[in-house]
C-alpha cells in the first residue's frame, strides 16, 4: 500500500508572536494561552494533551490524557498507577507533554520529572469525579489484557450495588502526577514554514531563561 501525501499542506498565518510582551514566568505565559484556547470557539477540549514516557521496553509512547490542573509547581493528571504510563514513570519519571490547539495554530511542549500527588491531593479531586467514573477507576485494570467477552457492565452493575448509599473511596492504585516543568517551549504556527518559537529553560536558581529558537 503507498499513499502520497505531500500535497497535504496548511498555510499558517492567523497571528504572530511578539517577543517582547511575553511573561517572564513560562506558568503564566501557558495560562493566557490557555485562557485563549479555552475561550476560543473552535477548540474541543483545550486540556486534553499528549503525554510522552518512555517504556519499560526502552520505547517512547504517547496517549492523550486530560490535564486537571495546573499551578505555579507544575501540571497535575490523574491515571491509574498500575497503568502503563504509571509504572513507566515509576521506572522513569521524566516526561514530556504538549498541546495542540490547530484553530489557534499553536503548540506548547513541555519537559519535566513526574511524581505522585499526595494523598490528600488524590482524594480531593477522586470525590470531585462524578459516580460512574469513580466506580471506573475499580473496575478498569487498565492496560492489562482481560478477556475479549468480558462483561465490564456486570462488574460496574455489582460494584455500584456495593456501594449504594456510600461514598465509594479512592483505590490506592489511582491517583494524581505532577509534572515539575524544566523547560517550556511555546509554538506560534507562520507563514512560510517561519514559525514563532520561544522555549523557557529552568535554572539552578529556579529562575527561567527565554531564548528564541528557529523555526
Amino acid at each position: 500500500m503507498k499513499q502520497d501525501l505531500s500535497y497535504k499542506r496548511k498555510v499558517y498565518e492567523k497571528q504572530s508572536m511578539n517577543f517582547d510582551s511575553l511573561r517572564h514566568n513560562p506558568i503564566e505565559q501557558f495560562r493566557d494561552w490557555f485562557l485563549q484556547a479555552e475561550e476560543s470557539d473552535g477548540v474541543d477540549e483545550a486540556n486534553a494533551m499528549t503525554v510522552a514516557t518512555i517504556g519499560e521496553d526502552g520505547f517512547p509512547r504517547t496517549r492523550v490524557v486530560l490535564l486537571k490542573r495546573y499551578t505555579d509547581e507544575g501540571f497535575i493528571f490523574y491515571t491509574n498507577y498500575n497503568s502503563q504510563k504509571g509504572k513507566a514513570l515509576e521506572n522513569n519519571p521524566n516526561i514530556c507533554l504538549s498541546f495542540f490547539w490547530p484553530f489557534l495554530e499553536r503548540q506548547i511542549i513541555i519537559k519535566g520529572i513526574a511524581e505522585k500527588t499526595s494523598d490528600n491531593n488524590s482524594d480531593g479531586y477522586f470525590e470531585t469525579r462524578p459516580r460512574s467514573s469513580q466506580l471506573g477507576a475499580w473496575i478498569s485494570d487498565q492496560s492489562s489484557i482481560i478477556d475479549e467477552h468480558a462483561d465490564l457492565a456486570e462488574e460496574e452493575l455489582q460494584l455500584e450495588k456495593k456501594y449504594e448509599g456510600q461514598e465509594i473511596p479512592r483505590p490506592a492504585h489511582w491517583g494524581g502526577f505532577l509534572v515539575r516543568p524544566t523547560e517550556i517551549e511555546f509554538w506560534q504556527g507562520r507563514p512560510s514554514r517561519l514559525h514563532d518559537r520561544v522555549r523557557y529553560v529552568l535554572q539552578k536558581d529556579f529562575d527561567w531563561k527565554k531564548e528564541r529558537l528557529a523555526p
